[in-house]
């Protein structure tokens, strides 16, 4: 993967990580209930989810180049319309509001563990938006499985330290999120329409 693109391919999963989702609404209430130690086995169990995702949807897009690379053309418009769609449905949504439950007992690791890799990879969203999101930044004069490989780290990594934040700062981010969510929300919102209109122009896809 070429620097400028995986720069690019950078900042988009950094606002891919920071808008409210299953696994971050899962951090920040692992965060207030159990404490950053027990909330580790959920964010753990998250990145395994999102990388087995992103190993479906780039295999997806493996076998469309190897049927046609024309059609991989095809998936980059499509790909910008739906993250265009997913911007405006971002920006419509209604502010995060988030009722702890009262907690008897701390679970097991492994059950936590188990929350994070579910909420990672039962959203049937999710090999949807990867497959719209990585084909924007895929080369196809390249090897696929190694820029799986730097675009599943890149995001992992980048889905671990966000998710660590948000836990470890739970009850602030959580009254923020109460407070100020819809903006936040209208924030990311244009950012990922700005993300769609402009990706299927910028050739970074293919490696220019």
């Amino acid at each position: 993967m070429a620097l400028d693109t995986w720069l690019v391919y950078l900042v988009a999963a950094i606002l891919l990580s920071l808008t409210p989702g299953p696994n971050s609404l899962l951090a920040l209430t692992s965060g207030a209930l159990y404490g950053m130690r027990k909330t580790a086995f959920m964010v753990l169990g998250g990145a395994l989810g999102f990388t087995a995702v992103i190993a479906l949807s780039v295999a997806g897009i493996g076998a469309v180049l190897q049927a046609s690379s024309q059609v991989l053309v095809v998936m980059k418009w499509l790909g910008g319309a739906y993250l265009v769609w997913l911007g405006v449905q971002v920006w419509r949504a209604p502010p995060v509001r988030l009722v702890l439950p009262r907690q008897q007992r701390l679970p097991a690791g492994r059950v936590l563990f188990r929350r994070g890799l579910l909420a990672a990879i039962s959203n049937p969203k999710a090999i949807l938006f990867f497959g719209a999101f990585l084909s924007q930044f895929i080369d196809p004069t390249r090897a696929v499985w190694p820029q799986f490989v730097v675009m599943a780290a890149t995001f992992v990594s980048i889905e671990i330290v966000t998710e660590f934040v948000i836990a470890g700062l739970a009850q602030r981010v959580r009254a923020g999120l109460e407070r100020s969510g819809r903006r936040f929300n209208q924030v990311c919102g244009a950012l990922f329409v700005l993300i769609g209109v402009a990706l299927p122009f910028s050739g970074t896809g293919a490696g220019r």
